[in-house]
């Protein structure tokens, strides 16, 4: 039976707010539970759907799996500098932020929640590889679910953002809810993308993309590369208080610019053109370089703000 929307809980005390760790420390070495303590105020944070509702994944133990009584999602309410937020944070080293039907329902029902009850954002700390491969028909469905409640959200009013900034980054099908989203947040470390390496090198072979070369990696899919594509709004420091600024700077951009039929249109004429600007290219490198970056091989080496510098005297063929 599917389990009950996070809407209809009660909040529940949190650890979260007992181990509240310091906001500067990275985002990608923290867990799913420090990023909320570390984005949030101080003891703002209630957990919907916590682990003592004990509402654990009821596929994974007939097939000897390892089970979690949060089911590797963390939901629930709190204050980011006074303004009230929901927030779901994916827990990437329980199944890889798998997206399982309970996993799926928590973070469905938050953003249901969000239609009826107007937050500032719903944010999204995603840290997930896509649909949990243990439950694949309920995580398929599960995505398509959390996909029409996100623009169910922005439709209503309510800005959608996906923070990304860890270990396993976004894809799959939470790549897909990645840029459904109002805006993406990314940070140096983090990667968005719909299929993985190892996905694509198994399809397409070594030769149309090595998973073990890890600089490519990264020059394909990881936030510098996706900034500079215009797919990821703003690029942040790996530091928790970073991705906290980016997203009162999102929101207030935002504000100014709403979410108009315009900007959409404008949108899809972008990514109508980008195989005409870039279906030729191998790598990232060439991307750069078309894009009118002097000497495109620097970026992997640069700091955040060194790189913000450096993509400033871009050309603007895509963007």
């Amino acid at each position: 039976m599917k389990p009950p929307h996070a809407k209809a809980t009660a909040a529940e005390p949190s650890a979260v707010n007992a181990v509240h760790d310091s906001s500067t420390r990275s985002f990608y070495e923290a867990d799913a539970r420090a990023r909320i303590a570390g984005l949030l105020d101080r003891a703002s944070f209630r957990e919907f759907v916590g682990p003592c509702r004990r509402m654990a994944s009821p596929h994974l133990t007939p097939l000897d799996q390892p089970g979690a009584f949060d089911d590797g999602v963390v939901v629930g309410e709190g204050l980011l500098r006074g303004r009230r937020v929901l927030i779901a944070a994916q827990q990437g080293a329980f199944l890889g932020g798998g997206v399982g039907e309970v996993h799926g329902a928590k973070l469905t029902g938050l953003l249901e929640r969000a239609v009826t009850e107007r937050p500032a954002a719903v944010l999204l700390l995603l840290d997930t590889g896509g649909v949990r491969l243990h439950e694949a028909n309920a995580g398929l469905i599960a995505i398509s679910e959390i996909l029409r409640a996100t623009l169910a959200a922005r439709a209503a009013g309510v800005a959608v953002l996906a923070l990304i900034g860890s270990g396993n980054g976004a894809f799959g099908g939470m790549g897909i809810v990645a840029r459904c989203c109002s805006a993406v947040l990314m940070s140096e470390e983090g990667r968005l993308s719909l299929s993985g390496p190892e996905v694509i090198e198994t399809v397409r072979g070594v030769e149309e993309f090595d998973a073990r070369d890890r600089a490519l990696v990264w020059r394909v899919t990881g936030g510098k590369h996706r900034f500079l594509l215009g797919e990821a709004n703003l690029l942040v420091a790996d530091r928790i208080d970073a991705f906290a600024d980016a997203v009162l700077a999102a929101l207030d951009g935002l504000h100014e610019s709403g979410d108009s039929l315009v900007a959409l249109e404008r949108e899809q004429t972008r990514l109508s053109q980008r195989i005409a600007d870039y279906g030729d290219c191998r790598d990232g490198l060439e991307i750069w370089r078309r894009q009118g970056i002097a000497e495109p091989e620097r970026l992997p080496l640069l700091d955040t703000a060194e790189f913000l510098a450096a993509a400033a005297t871009r050309g603007t063929p895509c963007n």
